[in-house]
């Protein structure tokens, strides 16, 4: 039995991705084993995301090669697409046996097998802008030890922000057909899964029949047998119409936590950034969203120090953090990308100077999460009737793993708005993959920062 080995970066469509190739090696009789083992093929599913990401791509590739020279080198995804056609091709061609661009990863078991037969390299990537382009369906029916499953249902992107390079690596937008998610969301459901994490990389753009968008998918699921909770993958304030979010809202199984990407607070930079809204539309979708859910999570992606940002734009994106309230934010410093307009522009902010701003709005990030985790603090003198989830401040949890904090085992678990929660394991059973009902008791913060939300099962 040859043995294979598989190694993500990026994003959780990548992930998804990976997990998929990893199934369909398992199915064809492949032995899967650690990246840190040796192995006699290794996939490498690579990012392209920041000039750091396409450098761990060709790390980890060397990496493998360096393990095992005799094994077979597989690079696959975004940086292979971006690479295509240009001078870093020719060292992906020097190190690597097969090479898959981002809409041939479910060829990857007829490659292998073709090169073992042959011994020679193969090579497989399509144009992802031209118009036969179509919706590549990998899929995964089993996720390892994860009580939660990712489901990408969209790929690709025609919005052209200025400092991405996501649409060249995933090319135009395409969907999966809505029959074929909802049948895959059903599996999951039956193979025990309570949550299924809808991802791609415009969501907002999925089309799953002509004419049919992501709310009318969202509506299908609630027509299956036990429809598990859906979380949505990163959306755009956009799509957050008043008949959208009222929609959503009647849907119980949606999590109320809704990721919305910002970017920046600064209308200005929005608009060098090339995004498609301003501070004052994406504060509307908010207030929708709080209108119809309670006390959602609103979490979002800042990007520091773009081009030309002054410091009264930064001071602007910090009050504007403030002034929505974000549970989480994800901060990155601006990483200049080859090839994308950003990358041209005059004004480009001294490394220790975008530095500075991530540690300014990390601080600023950590106490707006400290404030929203407060906020479901309760008191359970205040409890009455017969249903937990009626009651705001009661949390419903999805428990994944034990963890161990300062020396005492905890079940770690999840809950709809997004709060990593635990109860010590001496207190319950076996809770692994179970749903259970809590209420927040405590939070405590360790010396690195790390908060810790303890709550006690009802």
């Amino acid at each position: 039995m040859k043995r294979a080995a598989l190694h993500n970066l990026g994003c959780k469509v990548n992930e998804y991705e990976t997990e998929a190739m990893g199934q369909l090696l398992k199915e064809a009789g492949y032995e899967i084993v650690p990246f840190e083992k040796v192995a006699d093929v290794y996939v490498v599913n690579t990012c392209s995301v920041t000039n750091i990401a396409d450098r761990k791509s060709r790390q980890m590739l060397r990496r493998a090669k360096k393990r095992n020279p005799e094994a077979v080198i597989v690079a696959a995804g975004c940086y292979v697409q971006t690479a295509y056609k240009n001078q870093q091709m020719q060292e992906l061609e020097e190190i690597c046996d097969i090479i898959l661009g981002n809409n041939e990863k479910e060829k990857l078991v007829p490659m292998l097998t073709e090169h073992f037969a042959t011994g020679g390299k193969e090579e497989l990537i399509e144009d992802l802008f031209a118009a036969s382009t179509t919706y590549e369906n990998l899929e995964v029916l089993a996720t390892g030890e994860k009580t939660r499953a990712f489901l990408k249902i969209q790929d690709g992107c025609n919005r052209f922000c200025s400092y991405c390079i996501i649409p060249y690596a995933r090319g135009r937008l395409r969907s999966a057909e809505k029959s074929r998610v909802l049948k895959q969301v059903e599996l999951l459901s039956e193979k025990g899964y309570h949550e299924v994490v809808l991802s791609g990389i415009h969501i907002d753009s999925y089309e799953g029949a002509p004419g049919e968008g992501l709310l009318d998918l969202l509506v299908a699921i609630g027509q299956l047998k036990n429809p598990p909770r859906i979380r949505i993958g990163s959306m755009e304030p956009m799509i957050m119409t008043e008949d959208f979010v009222r929609s959503l809202s009647r849907l119980p199984y949606i999590c109320p936590h809704f990721h919305l990407s910002l970017q920046s607070g600064s209308d200005t930079v929005l608009s060098r950034m090339n995004r498609k809204y301003t501070t004052a539309q994406y504060e509307e979708a908010v207030r929708r969203l709080r209108k119809y859910f309670k006390n959602p999570a609103i979490t979002t992606d800042i990007i520091v120090g773009f081009p030309q940002e002054s410091e009264e734009e930064f001071q602007e994106t910090l009050t504007f953090a403030e002034q929505i309230g974000f549970a989480q934010i994800h901060v990155f410093p601006y990483s200049k990308r080859q090839g994308t307009v950003a990358a041209e522009m005059t004004g480009q902010i001294p490394m220790a100077e975008k530095q500075r701003r991530v540690r300014v709005l990390m601080e600023k990030e950590h106490a707006l999460e400290k404030e929203y985790i407060a906020e479901f603090r309760f008191d359970e003198g205040k409890l009455t009737g017969d249903c937990p989830a009626d009651h705001f401040g009661i949390l419903e949890i999805l428990f994944e793993r034990e963890t161990d904090i300062e020396g005492v085992s905890y079940w770690e678990g999840l809950t709809r708005e997004y709060l990593t929660v635990y109860v010590p394991t001496k207190d319950s059973g076996d809770l692994k993959n179970k749903l259970c009902f809590g209420c927040l008791q405590e939070t405590k913060e360790d010396a690195a920062g790390n908060l810790y939300n303890f709550v006690k099962l009802l």
